[in-house]
C-alpha cells in the first residue's frame, strides 16, 4: 500500500471519467427521483480528475451532497469519529509496519532465496522466483504495493541482467505483488471486513486457496512466455539439499506467517493481536537475528507506516460520510430496483459489478472503492443470496484487477519505477498477466463453493 497523494489521471482520462460518472449518477437519478446522486458522482469524478487528492475529493462531494439534502454538515464530523471508532481498525497500521520491519530487517531476500532454489533452475526462472516470494511476502505484507517494491527491487535487476524484456520483468513483479491484497493478512480484506461486519479470520481463511491458485496460474503464464522468448533457466536438475538449506537459513522468515495466521486461526489471539504480534516478531528478527535492521531503516518503516495510515484515515473518514449520504438518498433501494429483472441471475448480477469495479477501479484507489461501492452493492449482493465472504473476495479480486490496469495502477508505477521503464511500457507488458486474475472472477463468480471449504471447515457454515 503506498500513500494516496492524488489522482494520477491523465489529461485524456478526464472526458472518460466524467462521462462515467455521469452515466452513472443519471441512471441512478431516474431510479430514485432524485438529483444528488448526479451531483455527487459528477462533483466527485471531475474534481479527483482535476488532481484534487481522493479523500478531499470524496469530502467536495459529499458536502455539495449534503446542501443538496439539507442535512447538517456536522454527519462529516460524526461520520470521521465512527469511522476510527472500531477497535479493529488498528490491525492495519501494525500489518503495515510488520511488513516494513520485515521488508527493512532482510526477510524479503531470505524468501527470494528459498524461491530461487526452489524454481529458479527452470526455463524463466526468476520470473517463476518472482511470483513465489511474492506468494511468500504476501503472507508477510498485507499489501499488494509493498509486496510488489520488496520483491521485485531484488527481482527485476536480477531479471533485466538475465536478458527478460523490462517490461516483462516489471510486469510479473507488478501482477505477483498483487497477490498481497489476496493472501491473509490483507488490508484490503480488513477494510472489506469492517464496512460490512464479516468476520476477518473467514475472510483471511477464504483468501488463501484463491491466492494460491491465482499465484500457480501466474506462473504458468510466466513459464509459457519465457519458453517462447528463451528467458532464463540454467538446467540444472532439482535438489533438494539446497533447498532445504535455504529454508534453514530462512526459517525465521518462513515462520512469521506460521506464527501470525496460526495463532488466529487456532484461536490464541484475535487479528488485531496477531498484528501486534507481528510487529514484535519483525522488530526482534530484523534487529537480532537477521540484524539487518539499522536505526534508520526502523525510522522509515514507522514514517512509511505514520505516512500511509495518515493517507488511510482520510479516506476512511470523508467516505464514510460519502457512504452514509449514499445510504440517505436510497441509492442501494434503486440498485435492488434497477437489478430486480435480473435476481433469478445472480451470476449476471456478479458479472455486472465486477465489470464495474473493474472500470471504477482503472481511476479510483482500492480503499474508497470498497467503502463506497460495498454500501451500494453489499444490501443487493446479500438478498440474492450470495455469500458475504465470496463477495469479498470477489471485490479485493477486482481491486487487485485495479492494481494492475491505468492510469491509476499503483503496482504499474511501482513496477515502472523499478524497471527505469514507462507505464504506457509497462501497461502492455502486464496485459497477458491479467488473463489469470480474469479467469478467477469467472471461477468466483460460477463456482464459489471451493472458495468457502477452508472457513466452513474450521468455524462452520455460515448461516445466511
Amino acid at each position: 500500500m503506498t500513500p494516496v497523494k492524488g489522482s494520477p489521471i491523465t489529461a485524456s482520462a478526464i472526458p472518460t471519467a466524467i462521462l462515467a460518472a455521469m452515466t452513472i449518477g443519471v441512471a441512478l437519478a431516474f431510479a430514485t427521483g432524485v438529483n444528488g446522486p448526479i451531483l455527487m458522482a459528477v462533483v466527485f469524478v471531475f474534481t479527483m480528475a482535476i488532481g484534487v487528492p481522493i479523500p478531499f475529493a470524496a469530502g467536495i462531494a459529499t458536502v455539495a451532497g449534503l446542501y443538496l439534502a439539507d442535512v447538517p454538515m456536522t454527519l462529516m464530523a460524526q461520520a470521521a469519529w465512527t469511522a476510527f471508532e472500531p477497535f479493529p481498525l488498528v490491525t492495519i497500521p501494525l500489518f503495515i509496519l510488520a511488513g516494513q520491519l520485515m521488508e527493512q530487517g532482510g526477510m524479503s531476500e531470505k524468501l527470494v532465496n528459498i524461491a530461487q532454489k526452489l524454481v529458479g533452475a527452470y526455463k524463466g526462472g526468476l520470473g517463476l522466483v518472482t511470483v513465489v516470494a511474492c506468494m511468500f511476502f504476501a503472507a508477510l505484507s498485507g499489501s499488494g504495493p509493498a509486496t510488489t517494491a520488496a520483491i521485485g527491487s531484488i527481482t527485476i535487476p536480477a531479471m533485466q541482467e538475465e536478458g527478460y524484456r523490462s517490461r516483462f520483468a516489471g510486469a510479473i513483479a507488478a501482477a505477483a505483488g498483487a497477490l498481497g491484497s489476496m493472501i491473509p493478512p490483507s488490508n484490503l480484506l480488513i477494510i472489506f471486513a469492517l464496512v460490512t461486519d464479516v468476520s476477518i479470520p473467514r475472510l483471511f481463511l477464504a483468501g488463501i486457496v484463491p491466492g494460491i491458485v491465482l499465484g500457480l496460474m501466474l506462473m504458468i503464464v510466466v513459464f509459457i512466455i519465457s519458453v517462447k522468448n528463451g528467458y532464463g533457466g540454467t538446467g540444472e536438475k532439482f535438489r533438494w539439499g539446497p533447498l532445504l538449506t535455504a529454508f534453514w537459513d530462512g526459517k525465521w522468515a518462513v515462520m512469521a506467517p506460521v506464527i501470525i495466521l496460526g495463532g488466529i486461526y487456532a484461536g490464541i489471539f484475535t487479528p488485531s493481536e496477531a498484528a501486534g504480534v507481528a510487529v514484535a516478531y519483525g522488530l526482534f528478527v530484523g534487529m537480532f537475528i537477521y540484524r539487518g535492521l539499522t536505526w534508520a531503516k526502523l525510522f522509515h518503516a514507522f514514517k512509511f507506516t505514520a505516512i500511509v495510515i495518515g493517507s488511510v484515515l482520510f479516506i476512511l473518514g470523508s467516505t464514510k460520510a460519502f457512504g452514509q449520504l449514499v445510504t440517505l438518498f436510497d441509492i442501494p433501494d434503486a440498485v435492488l430496483g434497477l437489478f430486480q429483472g435480473l435476481v433469478e441471475y445472480p451470476w449476471l448480477v456478479m458479472l455486472l459489478i465486477g465489470v464495474f469495479y473493474i472500470l471504477v477501479g482503472m481511476w479510483l484507489e482500492s480503499i474508497p472503492q470498497i467503502i463506497i461501492f460495498t454500501a451500494v452493492f453489499f444490501p443487493l449482493i446479500t438478498s440474492l443470496g450470495i455469500d458475504p465472504v465470496v463477495f469479498g473476495i470477489f471485490t479485493v479480486m477486482t481491486c487487485e484487477i485495479g492494481f494492475l490496469t491505468p492510469p491509476i495502477g499503483v503496482n504499474l508505477f511501482v513496477a515502472a519505477r523499478i524497471s527505469k521503464i514507462t507505464i504506457e511500457e509497462i501497461s502492455v507488458g502486464v496485459l497477458p498477466l491479467l488473463i489469470p486474475y480474469m479467469l478467477m472472477i469467472l471461477l468466483l463468480v460460477f463456482f464459489s463453493d471451493w472458495v468457502t471449504f477452508l472457513p466452513d471447515m474450521v468455524y462452520g457454515p455460515q448461516l445466511r
